[in-house]
């Protein structure tokens, strides 16, 4: 991720679930040295497990790990962060010297500097579960006190499960839950129903499962490789007339555009819920 080690930062991660594990992961895999990143957890059984893959820095005490740290990643739950963060043991001078990022959903950047009791550097995140697998989106908001070298930084550390997109206004990591956070189960809820009628048509659900994966594989890679829109390639399966033009008018008639369009609107009023409870 660097050139020289010596430009390499330490970084410390606060929880030490999925997406943690996942950000390790990717980190170290681009070249980030082990011994350059801390994490900490209640309990031990991910630590350790993260210890014998990764060999990183591991400690029950999140505010050691924070101590040493130049930039914190925030990764504990939204309903634990306020606990969490009322017993850091950091002075306001320690906690203005490092960077904070947060990937916890549902709180505002002035919810996280309120709870921090300091003007922090923080930039705010939301990942998305294909980041476990490196093919993560993930969005990002800098306040205007965030430096450029502190976003680069935390780009590089994102871009480590995926691809990044910056967002200039906060309300934009809303948009962001609901495009790309909440968004794989909506594919995974439309590929349960093609499987389910699969199964009703009479495949076992075994080869329904392997011919929809396939199909949705290869239809995401189809708009990776294509330069043109996605309605042209969608024009292009379509014969006038045919099977598939039946299909997309049932769809149609269903409203299917505005049934997607609530969806995600539901997503996005339920973040801005999100923000007031925690």
């Amino acid at each position: 991720m660097q050139d020289k080690q010596t430009e390499f930062k330490k970084v410390a991660f606060i929880g030490a679930g999925n997406m943690t594990a996942s950000i390790i992961s990717g980190m170290v895999k681009n070249g980030y040295p082990s011994d350059f990143i801390f994490a900490s957890n209640p309990s031990t059984e991910k630590l350790d497990a993260l210890n014998a893959k990764h060999n990183i820095n591991i400690s029950q005490d999140n505010s050691a790990v924070a101590k040493q740290a130049d930039i914190i990643i925030l990764a504990v739950k939204p309903q634990l962060m306020a606990d969490m963060l009322s017993q850091l043991s950091l002075t306001e001078a320690e906690k203005t010297s490092k960077l904070f990022i947060s990937i916890a959903a549902g709180l505002p950047v002035s919810r996280l500097l309120e709870l921090l009791n300091a003007p922090c550097r923080l930039i705010r995140t939301m990942p998305n579960t294909p980041s476990l697998l490196g093919l993560g989106m993930t969005g990002l908001f800098a306040p205007q006190n965030v430096t450029t070298s502190d976003k680069e930084y935390a780009n590089q550390i994102m871009s480590a499960v995926g691809k990044t997109v910056w967002v200039e206004d906060e309300s934009g990591i809303d948009h962001i839950i609901a495009l790309a956070g909440s968004a794989p189960a909506y594919f995974f809820l439309f590929m349960e129903g093609m499987i389910k009628e699969a199964v009703e048509l009479g495949f076992d659900e075994k080869e329904a499962k392997a011919i929809v994966q396939q199909v949705a594989l290869g239809s995401a890679e189809m708009v990776k490789q294509n330069d043109v829109d996605i309605a042209t390639l969608r024009a292009q399966v379509t014969s006038k007339g045919g099977t598939t033009a039946c299909a997309l008018e049932s769809f149609n008639q269903s409203d299917l555009t505005g049934i997607i369009k609530k969806a995600m609107q539901a997503a996005i009023s339920r973040s801005q819920e999100m923000a007031k409870l925690f």
